[in-house]
């Protein structure tokens, strides 16, 4: 069935505002019954209004140019309503109106797209991720003031050379307080939350192409610092004089043999231990970073930690399962510990992780798809970059090959 439009367009002088003989000249643009105006922002003396002609008396310099302006405006006007049609959208004045000031969509800013986002993913990514889209959208605006000499631009103006140029800002960039530029994996992160805000730009519709199209993230391959089996053990059984020492070997060794986060580890309460399907005891609670539900068999060692601190002072007052201590602190505690064992790996809590699926699990023939589900990994892709081929599996590997070989 055929749609049929009305359209039409009047302009008038608002003589209900006449200020020392001048009164404002409006467009009223009337779609489908509806009606809006739209102001000029131009005055005419209304002695020289010819409100038969709707324009201008007269061939004067300023007749013409408000009587050009008219004939401007009108096409202007018509052309957008011509577009609308043979496009098949529903015509509203208002929706002229918009597109005419420049308030639809191809008028949206990188600055639109970044406040919608921010409210977007206000409550629904965790506040660590949150941060890290704040630290990237810094450097947008970075780029915009120092390289293009703004504070925002038309989306539809971005295109694979804004990109292209922006991954070289980030190159060359030098951030405050850091003694070299930042590394090429950091500047793929930096551009690939940039591409979801303007992924997201592109679904609204307030694109009509996606910038991105054409450009693929590359990634170094950075080697997962973990611990080795004597290097565990060591940090194990170190008798530390400093309790606040001791409880963070805690954690740091708990998380070594159940592959929990920090962030998740801290929030355990006695609710999180619960009996599996075997019979024995798992913890099963959900990972703050992705929501994924997880469920692990405690392991003896990790068992025995929880039991230490079920009458501890700390974990009554805080009713967590293990004592809760600020992520700064723990971290930096666990520089103290490594001196104090003799690690010189630079130790952090996130490397309890990586050991837990390199030396306590894939090392001792634990099937990567069971790390990968143990780790709450949705992507067994995920899971690959913590997976190693330790040297002492190759060397098993290969004597019993070498055996075979023999026997041969």
């Amino acid at each position: 069935m055929k749609t049929s439009h009305t359209f039409t367009i009047l302009f008038w002088i608002n003589k209900s505002r006449i200020i020392a003989g001048q009164a404002e000249l409006y467009a009223r643009i009337t779609a489908n019954g509806k009606r809006t105006n739209i102001g000029l922002k131009r005055k005419i003396d209304i002695k020289n209004w010819d409100n038969s002609a709707k324009k201008a008396r007269g061939n004067s310099a300023t007749a013409r140019e408000i009587n050009n302006h008219i004939n401007s405006v009108q096409a202007n006007l018509f052309g957008i309503y011509q577009k609308l049609k043979y496009s098949g959208k529903f015509i509203t004045a208002q929706l002229i109106k918009s597109i005419y000031i420049g308030e639809d969509e191809s008028s949206k800013t990188l600055k639109d797209i970044l406040t919608y986002h921010n409210g977007k993913i206000k409550h629904t990514l965790t506040q660590g991720t949150i941060r890290n889209f704040s630290v990237s959208e810094n450097y947008i605006k970075r780029f915009l003031k120092q390289k293009h000499k703004t504070t925002d631009i038309y989306l539809k103006e971005l295109d694979y050379k804004f990109i292209s140029d922006f991954e070289t800002f980030l190159i060359d960039y030098y951030p405050k307080g850091h003694p070299k530029a930042m590394g090429h994996n950091t500047v793929m992160k930096h551009l690939q939350r940039f591409r979801k805000i303007i992924t997201l730009a592109y679904h609204l519709e307030w694109v009509e192409k996606d910038p991105f199209i054409r450009w693929k993230p590359t990634f170094e391959a950075k080697r997962r610092e973990f611990l080795n089996s004597n290097e565990l053990s060591n940090i194990e059984t170190y008798k530390f004089l400093l309790e606040r020492l001791d409880r963070v070997r805690d954690l740091f060794v708990f998380s070594c043999y159940t592959g929990i986060s920090y962030a998740d580890i801290i929030k355990l309460v006695r609710e999180n231990i619960v009996l599996g399907i075997d019979g024995n005891v798992w913890i099963s609670t959900k990972r703050q970073k992705t929501k994924t539900p997880i469920k692990i068999p405690l392991l003896e060692k990790a068992r025995v930690i929880i039991e230490k601190y079920t009458e501890h002072p700390v974990t009554i007052v805080s009713g967590t399962l293990l004592p809760v201590i600020t992520n700064e602190k723990v971290n930096l505690y666990l520089k103290e510990i490594a001196d104090a064992v003799g690690i010189k790996k630079n130790l952090t809590f996130h490397m309890a992780r990586h050991t837990f699926a390199t030396t306590v699990t894939l090392t001792n023939g634990v099937p990567i798809e069971t790390v990968s589900k143990l780790l709450g990994h949705t992507k067994l892709a995920t899971t690959q970059i913590y997976a190693r081929v330790l040297e002492q599996k190759v060397s098993e590997d290969m004597n019993v090959l070498r055996q075979k070989l023999e026997m041969k």
